[in-house]
């Protein structure tokens, strides 16, 4: 072997030796490194666990003094509920003890009431016994029952009462008409006189006249779309018929009337009828129809001194324009009513001017959109009310058809002037079926009674005769009659101003000479 040979292999076998003397000592290096690291590790779970036990120890000592005072407030609280039933128990006891005293004191009252209540039954017993001898003695001396004694004694009391009282009403009828029939007539000659009352006609159609059937035509549409459309915008019923150059707008509606007949006035005027311009043509109407409204109860409102007025209030006024009751204009009426009611309040002496608000406003209920079912004129009350008005003036208005109780002066005032502008001649007009069977109802009313032979209703129902049989009727039964009737009708029939009943009783004596 050579020597270079020995050398490599001596150095191979240093570079072995090296490799593993080097390994063995990394192995036990990283041993201890091991070893090291475990123990650390078991020394921080100990202290980790004491500390997990040291705060286990503290959380239950702390829920067990939670617990112990929640036990402690319970103990105190049962205690003190145990106090008062104790206590409840006691006065229960106490009262107890009373009742069988109070039970005691009325058994004794009981026995004492007994005792007297038989002593008085005897007492009655004989009494009795006396009365019927004394009454057997009195028929055989006088011929008469008792019962027929008594009958004839209330039949005469009744005539008796029925005579003085009818002599009594007439005389302070009388008196009362000698001093106030004239004054009042002065009064109210001189409000009707100081005031221009005009007529109007209600109407549920209008009536656009056109110049030409292609007019209708075009306003009808193809398979009647345009006028489908104009319906639909205005709410209005329009009625295509044979009537020559004229179109008919239904509804009770009348401002809704009135703009479907402004718009049907300007599509034709413009000449462009379609269902996109109608929407637009209705809207432009509409919004014109609302300026006018509010110009009209401003200039209402101006006209009359009235000032203060809510808009809302301004713009209901401005709508009686286009409403009608009876065939009055609404609008008219409530001038007129205005007027009247300061000219009587003048006369009177009272408040004018809230004589003249509360009667522009007494039918503001009539054109109002909320609570249709509620009467007109508690409608009224309520919108005044809300709108900050007097409460004179909401009094006057919900009492001028007596619905509520009049709380001021003005209320009968306005109640007054009411009746005396929709009861004038020519003031109103009713649906002729409407009309005659008020009459024939108030005729019916008249004949219901007994004695009553024919009735008449005269002077468009204003005044009803009635003619009864002198032989079942005396003069003093007439008062008697007229007044139930009036009093049936003011109950059971709705009718404009007032109703004079006139009983007419003839009496005729017939011979023959032979």
């Amino acid at each position: 072997m050579t020597p270079f040979l020995i050398a490599i292999i001596s150095a191979v076998v240093a570079v072995a030796i090296y490799i593993a003397v080097s390994t063995v000592v990394r192995k036990k290096v990283t041993l201890k490194k091991a070893d090291d690291i475990i123990k650390n590790a078991e020394i921080e779970s100990e202290n980790i666990k004491k500390e997990k036990i040291f705060q286990a120890k503290e959380k239950f000592l702390q829920l067990k003094g939670e617990h112990e005072a929640y036990i402690n407030e319970k103990n105190m609280q049962m205690q003190q509920l145990e106090n008062r039933l104790k206590q409840r128990e006691l006065v229960m006891n106490q009262q107890n003890s009373e009742l069988g005293r109070k039970q005691k004191e009325i058994d004794a009252i009981k026995e004492n009431l007994k005792i007297q209540l038989d002593i008085l039954n005897k007492k009655t017993e004989e009494y009795e016994k006396l009365r019927s001898e004394e009454i057997t003695k009195l028929e055989e001396l006088a011929n008469l029952t008792a019962d027929q004694a008594k009958a004839q004694l209330v039949e005469t009391m009744k005539a008796e009462a029925k005579s003085d009282a009818a002599s009594y009403i007439n005389a302070v009828m009388d008196e009362a008409r000698l001093t106030a029939s004239k004054e009042a007539k002065r009064i109210i000659i001189n409000t009707i006189q100081r005031t221009a009352p005009e007529t109007a006609i209600e109407n549920a159609v209008t009536v656009f006249n056109i110049e030409s059937d292609d007019i209708k035509g075009r306003i009808i549409g193809r398979e009647g779309r345009n006028i489908r459309a104009l319906e639909a915008a205005t709410g209005v019923e329009i009625v295509v018929d044979d009537t020559p150059d004229a179109i008919l707008l239904s509804a009770f509606d009348p401002v809704r009337r009135e703009v479907a007949r402004l718009a049907l006035h300007q599509l034709v005027t413009d000449g462009r009828i379609h269902p996109a311009r109608i929407e637009d043509v209705v809207a432009k109407v509409q919004k014109q129809l609302d300026e006018e409204i509010m110009e009209t109860g401003k200039r209402t409102c101006i006209d009359l001194g009235i000032h203060g007025l809510h808009a809302e209030l301004v713009k209901m006024i401005g709508r009686m324009k286009y409403r009608s009751s009876y065939g009055q204009n609404l609008l008219q009426h409530s001038r007129e009513v205005a007027n009247i009611s300061a000219i009587l309040a003048a006369e009177l002496g009272l408040n004018t001017k809230v004589a003249k608000r509360a009667g522009l406003l007494h039918d503001i209920g009539k054109v109002s959109e909320e609570d249709p079912e509620l009467p007109h004129a508690i409608l009224g009350m309520k919108i005044a009310e809300k709108f900050k008005e007097k409460p004179e003036v909401c009094n006057a208005i919900g009492a001028h058809h007596e619905e509520v109780e009049m709380e001021t002066l003005i209320a009968p005032l306005v109640l007054v002037a009411d009746a005396i502008s929709g009861a004038r001649p020519g003031a109103r007009r009713e649906v002729i079926e409407s009309y005659i069977k008020r009459l024939k109802d108030m005729e019916n009313i008249a004949l219901s009674n007994p004695g009553v032979t024919k009735t008449y209703a005269i002077q468009a129902g204003r005044e009803l005769r009635v003619i009864v049989g002198a032989d079942q009727i005396n003069d003093a039964q007439c008062e008697d009659l007229s007044k139930d009737i009036a009093r049936k009708i003011q109950e059971e029939m709705v009718y404009p101003g007032q109703v004079k009943i006139t009983v007419i009783r003839e009496t005729r004596s017939v011979a023959i000479a032979k």
